[in-house]
């Protein structure tokens, strides 16, 4: 019965830690309870305890760390937005936060929830992805960083131990002139899970040379991915017309679609393709004078 489950809600952070130690896996972490409230309502999957972080202050806020930016792991889609940090540096953060939900999601949903979900449809992640971001894990055993980039081991699959709390993303600083592009398409405008979801880092030298190309897509496989052999053809390219069309034929080689409820895989290859040549046709007429 769901009116027998327990909730415990630790007042701080080593607290948090010493009950996930003594629980060892059979407890589960409730933040916003944006997605694990829908299944719990549904019965899909109900745990006998929860931990209830959501008041930890220690795991909000936005702050400005040498060349980066550290997130918070309870730090809203809304405080995203609204951050003059993230507008600056990594403006595709707050495209991505913007396309979550309705305002009410926006307001309670965090981004260390839609990291931790591990849902390969989470809008933020190929962001982070091609921000090359740095995860902070903390337990009772201290605090670990890893890339953002080995997080995930297959799907809904993460490297978090059974003690350990996610507690922030680092995000560099990028370059001035880097260029920065995100995309999400799902069955309306807003208020969609998506179909596909793609986000791209470029950084182009003064000669239009591509000196860096990162690519990453979410809903095309088991978890969120970098297109590196596209990248690799992009990389160190003079963009042109007849690259562009070869980067869409290699990236709808590359990804891995299924078809579900909300697509058939050979629309998400087909809309990968074009949504790349689109991104890569903007950054082809941003570099022309």
């Amino acid at each position: 019965m769901i009116s027998n489950i327990t909730v415990q809600t630790p007042r701080t952070l080593h607290e948090a830690y010493e009950l996930l130690q003594k629980q060892q896996g059979h407890i589960k972490i409730l933040a916003g309870g944006t997605d694990l409230m829908v299944t719990l309502n549904a019965r899909v999957e109900v745990h006998p305890a929860y931990l209830n972080i959501w008041p930890l202050r220690e795991l909000r806020g936005i702050s400005e760390v040498g060349n980066v930016i550290r997130i918070g792991a309870l730090t809203t889609y809304t405080q995203i937005i609204r951050a003059s940090l993230v507008q600056q540096h990594a403006r595709i953060l707050i495209e991505a936060a913007k396309s979550v939900g309705a305002a009410q999601i926006q307001n309670r949903g965090t981004m260390g929830g839609n990291i931790v979900n591990a849902s390969p449809a989470g809008d933020t992640l190929p962001v982070l992805a091609v921000l090359e971001a740095e995860l902070e894990i903390g337990s009772v055993r201290g605090i670990r960083k890893i890339p953002f980039s080995q997080f995930y081991t297959g799907y809904r699959k993460t490297v978090l131990a059974a003690e350990e709390l996610l507690l922030a993303v680092h995000v560099p600083k990028p370059h001035a002139n880097d260029w920065q592009y995100f995309r999400k398409v799902g069955t309306r405008q807003a208020q969609a899970i998506s179909k596909v979801v793609l986000a791209l880092f470029a950084r182009v030298d003064a000669a239009k040379r591509i000196e860096a190309m990162r690519i990453a897509y979410g809903s095309v496989a088991p978890t969120v991915m970098r297109t590196s052999q596209t990248e690799s053809l992009l990389n160190g390219q003079v963009l042109s017309e007849v690259l562009i069309q070869q980067a869409q034929q290699q990236v709808m080689r590359e990804v891995q679609p299924i078809s579900d409820v909300r697509s058939t895989a050979e629309y998400r290859r087909l809309i990968s393709g074009n949504i790349l040549a689109r991104s890569l046709y903007e950054l082809l007429a941003s570099t022309l004078p």
